[in-house]
């Protein structure tokens, strides 16, 4: 389970977080959507450890990475926008070392590296550089990363950036899979179809704060509008967008 409460956190004197709270269940697919600017990437590298907030907690199974972040790392997979790959390295030698920080022995780790290599169709370039690959297939590298130890909880930033149209659906598909797993899925995305295929519960993000949380036909049940994009943009406001 992960839980945001009450994040606070600002950037030479601009807030990016004002209070943001949430809850993302187990074997759920939780849904974050806001315009740019929201603080969705904000809180994700919260969860990541990869910031600390000024105030309020961010924990995966009650551990808080700003202070446990080792055994934090270990029940988070996460894949952050830009996914930040190492360029010189192949996706084998990637995967390797994510499931090394992970704690994964060397034998399970190397059964476990050439199933992902499998599932992800990585195996036509699984020895190329980072930096010779397209964005599509950096974009499959990062999500094997992400996924290599098998994580109980599943952090996802624009999961489906510089995929094709084959790619994304893969991706939908992939993390449906995830949650009727057990684990817990944080998604978030710019894309309203990508939200009403995955996810079980949207959180509706603007300003740094959640102003709206449920089911994609709850929120169009609360705002009376006929679709998403609508309901959104009512719940944001038009400025919001701007």
């Amino acid at each position: 389970m992960i839980v945001l409460d009450g994040l606070h956190r600002s950037f030479g004197g601009k807030t990016a977080l004002s209070g943001l709270s949430l809850v993302a269940e187990d074997g759920r697919v939780t849904g974050l959507l806001g315009p740019n600017g929201a603080g969705k990437t904000t809180a994700l590298r919260a969860l990541g450890g990869l910031l600390r907030p000024d105030s309020g907690r961010a924990t995966l199974d009650g551990i808080d990475p700003a202070v446990s972040p080792r055994e934090a790392r270990r029940r988070l997979g996460f894949l952050p926008e830009p996914a930040g790959l190492p360029p010189r390295l192949g996706a084998r030698e990637i995967l390797a070392f994510a499931g090394e920080i992970h704690g994964l022995a060397r034998r399970p780790l190397a059964a476990r590296i050439d199933e992902v290599i499998a599932a992800f169709g990585l195996a036509p370039f699984a020895e190329r550089p980072a930096e010779a690959l397209s964005t599509g297939e950096r974009r499959r590298v990062a999500l094997a990363r992400a996924l290599v130890a098998d994580p109980p909880n599943v952090v996802l930033d624009e999961p489906t950036n510089g995929l094709d149209v084959l790619g994304s659906r893969a991706v939908r598909k992939l993390v449906r899979n995830l949650a009727a797993a057990g684990k817990c899925v944080l998604l978030s995305s710019h894309h309203l179809r990508e939200m009403a295929e995955v996810c079980d519960r949207v959180v509706v993000v603007t300003e740094g704060r959640a102003v709206a949380a449920g089911r994609p036909e709850d929120l169009l049940a609360r705002t009376g509008k006929p679709d998403l994009e609508s309901a959104f943009v009512d719940l944001i406001g038009e400025e919001g967008w701007s």
